[in-house]
C-alpha cells in the first residue's frame, strides 16, 4: 500500500486545476482579441506558422511535471515488511486551556483551535514519545492518559471543547498536578521514579486565577520534571465572544453589564516556564514548536519495550524521473511548426508513395 511521508503537501496539487482554467481563460480572451482585427478564416494566413495544439501540449506537459515534482515531494513510500524495534523515548503531558477566555478572536480562528493545531504540529514532531492529555479551566482532568496512540489522542484532541468543564476560571497549578498524576506521581499503585525524562506543555493564554501555578512548576522540577508554556492570544484585551446553539449570540458581560475583556498574560507563563526550567514560546497565528520539540529532544530516554514497526521505502524516484522527462519534452517542442520538418507534409508523402 502507498502511504506518503509529506501528505500536506499534497494539497500543492490543488494550484494545477487552477493554472489550467487561468490559461484557457488567457487563451480566450487572446483570441477575441485576434478576432477584431481578422476574420478567424483569415488567421491561417496571417501566421501561417502557428500551431492550434502545440501551445495547449507545452502548457500540459508543464503542469504534468509540475504535478509528478508535488508528488515526488511528498514521497510516496511503500510498506515492504514488518521489522521488531525498540521503543525509546520521553513522557510528555500536554495541558491544554478550555476556559471561556480561549475562545477569544485575537487569533485565528481561535485561541482554543490554534491551541489544537499546535498540539497537532508538536504530535508530527515527536517520534515515539508517550502523550498524556489534560485539559482544565476551573478545574482539570486527564483526558487521556499515557499512550503510544498519537491517532487516538488526536481523536481525543478533536472532540476538546469549551463545554466539557463546567466550573469556568484558570487553574494551571492544579493542570500541572494532574499532569504530575498522569506520569504516576501520587498513584500508590504505581511506582515512582525521579527522572529527567518527562515535560509538561502548558497552552494557555495566562490569566491564572485559581492557585499558584510558580509553586506546581517547583514541585515538578524537583521530581525532574520539566515545565513548559505555550501563550495563546495577543497582550492587548479583546472581547470574549458567547455562543449559543453554535451562534454567536454577543460578547461575555460581567454583573454591571460592561464587556469582558482577556488578554495573554505572558509575564505569568514565562515565570512558571522559568521555574519549571522549561521554555516558554509565543504561539499567536504561528503553530511553530521547534524550540519545545528541541527541549523533548534532549530529555533523558526510556526504553518501553519492543514493538513492531512497518519498514517502509521510498518511491520519489519515479515521479521525480516522470516529472524530468515531461519537463524535458516541453523544452523540445516548439510552439511554432517547423517548416522543414512537418509532420502533415511527411504523411501526405507518404501517402502519395
Amino acid at each position: 500500500m502507498i502511504h506518503f511521508e509529506h501528505p500536506q503537501l499534497l494539497w500543492l496539487l490543488l494550484l494545477v486545476p487552477a493554472a489550467v482554467a487561468l490559461w484557457i481563460w488567457l487563451q480566450v480572451r487572446n483570441r477575441k482579441r485576434l478576432e477584431q482585427f481578422a476574420d478567424r478564416n483569415m488567421f491561417g494566413r496571417l501566421i501561417p506558422d502557428a500551431s492550434p495544439w502545440r501551445p495547449a501540449l507545452k502548457y500540459g506537459l508543464v503542469m504534468l511535471g509540475y504535478a509528478f515534482l508535488v508528488i515526488a515531494l511528498a514521497n510516496p513510500q511503500e510498506g515492504s515488511k514488518m521489522v521488531k524495534g525498540e521503543r525509546i523515548g520521553s513522557d510528555v503531558a500536554i495541558c491544554l486551556d478550555i476556559s471561556n477566555s480561549m475562545m477569544a478572536e485575537d487569533i485565528q480562528p481561535n485561541r482554543l483551535e490554534r491551541s489544537k493545531r499546535i498540539v497537532n504540529n508538536l504530535l508530527s514532531s515527536l517520534g515515539s514519545d508517550r502523550i498524556s492529555l489534560v485539559v482544565f479551566a476551573g478545574s482539570s482532568y486527564v483526558q487521556m492518559p499515557l499512550t503510544n496512540d498519537y491517532s487516538a489522542v488526536k481523536l481525543f484532541l478533536d472532540q476538546i471543547d469549551c463545554s466539557l468543564i463546567s466550573a469556568q476560571g484558570t487553574a494551571i497549578g492544579d493542570a500541572i498536578s494532574k499532569a504530575m498524576e498522569s506520569f504516576g506521581y501520587g498513584d500508590p499503585d504505581r511506582e515512582w521514579k525521579k527522572s529527567e525524562g518527562r515535560a509538561i506543555v502548558v497552552i494557555s493564554d495566562g490569566e491564572n486565577f485559581e492557585d499558584d501555578p510558580i509553586s506546581a512548576a517547583k514541585d515538578a522540577v524537583s521530581q525532574g520534571v520539566r515545565v513548559c508554556t505555550i501563550g495563546m492570544g495577543l497582550t492587548e484585551g479583546v472581547p470574549i465572544p458567547e455562543y449559543r446553539h453554535g451562534q454567536r449570540v454577543g460578547y461575555k458581560r460581567d454583573n454591571q453589564g460592561n464587556t469582558v475583556t482577556t488578554h495573554l498574560d505572558e509575564a505569568t507563563l514565562t515565570q512558571i516556564a522559568h521555574a519549571g526550567k522549561g521554555v516558554y514560546m509565543r504561539a499567536n497565528n504561528s503553530s511553530d514548536v521547534r524550540d519545545i520539540v528541541h527541549l523533548i529532544e534532549g530529555l533523558e530516554k526510556e526504553n518501553y519495550g519492543e514493538a513492531m514497526f512497518s519498514e517502509y521505502e521510498s518511491r520519489y524516484q519515479y515521479p521525480l524521473v516522470a516529472a524530468m522527462l515531461c519537463l524535458l519534452a516541453e523544452l523540445l517542442i516548439f510552439e511554432r511548426r517547423n517548416k522543414k520538418v512537418n509532420l502533415d507534409k511527411i504523411l501526405n508523402k507518404s501517402q502519395i508513395k
